[in-house]
């Protein structure tokens, strides 16, 4: 088990909040929204969802606030804060931060209690936002000349127009249209989760574990990303392609280059040496959440491809939901919640070790995927396992919002606090 340090700071050390601070990179307020926005939707649908009943009802608003307004909404707060380090420019700061983050909060307040007015005004803030923060990436890209990055920010419009496309789905009540702009919105996340973890498993590894050398896999990640991207166009096309002109092999492209995905994934994690990082949980977690994306995209091409006999395909691998709770939650959520801890740790300045309130997280996060995997296998216990594994969840969140918020509103410890205004040019009036 790695060390764990306890890092907490005396009172007289602290530093006040700061706005300054709170909104100098994306991460800060996103993740802070995120997490939080994680917490209370679960609470809504598991324990209260009497009250999903607008324009986008129970599953389906459930569906899209996991992935497009927490996971996708972790993912933007990250892609802000890396690119900066990237390129050597904030894409954005102070107000315009702000603003961003208030056109998200506006999506959700939209969603859940808007009615239909309130409706289509979070679907224009919710396009809004992922307009503004593709444009922000690809503005600091170009002016930093990162063109090996280039693709991010169009992978960002597309997960926007995957979410218009799921909303105005929604709209129209068709169950199986929902569920396959869904799978599309996956796909994208899956995308652009693949991508960062294959950059940064191996560095952060490299970096904690003294003398161990794995590979980064530059060329068998380039062919991930190629038959990924080959998924999500095949995706696409199964949309807009009439299925009275739709060419046969379209299903199975889509399911060959899924399964191809998901077996580059297994591989490269292998290579990546997972018995070397047992005693790191700082580690562990992303190499986990990376093996579900992985297995989750093998389970979703048998889906798609429609070769093996219904009758084969009873119980779990039959459902959508297995490969969304596989990719989706034990995937992304494992993932997110190891980055959570580890990018937040490090661009705060903080020591990059665990407490214990970190360490109980993961295995919190952990438990809440088992039981809810658990869940999808119908029993009698299905419903005890679903609120388990809601409980675990919420318990995990709440314990990185109160770990965490207090050190994303302050300054970082070894940088100075913001300087006050003078007197003289906050009371104007007075001064003459």
């Amino acid at each position: 088990m790695s060390r764990l340090l306890n890092i907490e700071e005396p009172a007289a050390a602290m530093q006040r909040p700061s706005m300054t601070a709170f909104l100098a990179l994306g991460f800060r307020p996103l993740y802070i929204a995120g997490a939080a926005w994680a917490l209370i939707s679960i609470a809504l649908w598991i324990f209260a969802p009497q009250t999903l009943d607008g324009p986008l009802p129970h599953v389906y608003w459930h569906a899209h606030e996991m992935l497009w307004g927490f996971i996708i909404t972790i993912a933007v707060g990250f892609l802000l804060t890396a690119s900066a380090t990237w390129t050597g420019f904030n894409p954005l700061a102070g107000r315009p931060l702000g603003a961003l983050c208030l056109l998200w909060l506006i999506a959700r307040i939209g969603f859940l209690a808007g009615g239909l007015t309130g409706f289509w005004i979070a679907t224009a803030a919710e396009v809004l936002f992922f307009v503004a923060a593709a444009a922000s990436l690809m503005r600091v890209m170009v002016k930093g000349r990162s063109r090996r990055n280039y693709g991010l920010p169009v992978l960002m419009l597309a997960l926007g127009a995957a979410d218009l496309l799921y909303l105005l789905a929604a709209l129209e009540g068709n169950y199986a249209t929902l569920m396959q702009r869904f799978d599309l919105g996956l796909i994208g996340m899956a995308v652009i989760a693949l991508l960062i973890a294959r950059r940064v498993i191996p560095f952060f590894s490299m970096r904690m574990v003294q003398g161990l050398q794995i590979p980064m896999l530059t060329r068998s990640g380039q062919v991930q990303m190629v038959f990924s991207a080959l998924a999500l166009v095949s995706g696409v096309l199964l949309q807009i392609v009439p299925a009275t002109g739709r060419p046969a092999f379209l299903p199975l492209l889509m399911a060959f280059s899924l399964a191809l995905t998901g077996l580059i994934s297994l591989g490269q994690l292998l290579a990546w040496r997972p018995l070397a990082v047992l005693r790191k949980p700082m580690l562990w977690i992303l190499y986990l959440g990376y093996a579900f994306i992985g297995i989750g995209l093998l389970v979703a091409a048998v889906q798609v491809s429609g070769l093996l006999d219904p009758a084969l395909l009873r119980g779990l691998l039959a459902r959508s939901a297995t490969h969304v709770h596989l990719i989706g939650m034990a995937g992304f959520c494992i993932l997110i919640i190891g980055m959570l801890t580890r990018t937040a740790l490090g661009h705060l300045g903080r020591p990059l070790a665990l407490d214990g309130s970190m360490l109980a997280s993961y295995w919190l996060m952990v438990t809440a995927v088992v039981f809810r995997l658990a869940a999808l296998w119908p029993s009698a216990a299905s419903q005890h396992l679903l609120h388990l594994a809601a409980a675990a969840w919420i318990l995990c969140m709440g314990l990185y919002l109160w770990r965490f918020v207090p050190m994303l509103i302050r300054p970082r410890p070894d940088k100075p606090a913001p300087a006050a205004p003078p007197r003289a040019a906050t009371q104007p009036a007075q001064a003459r």
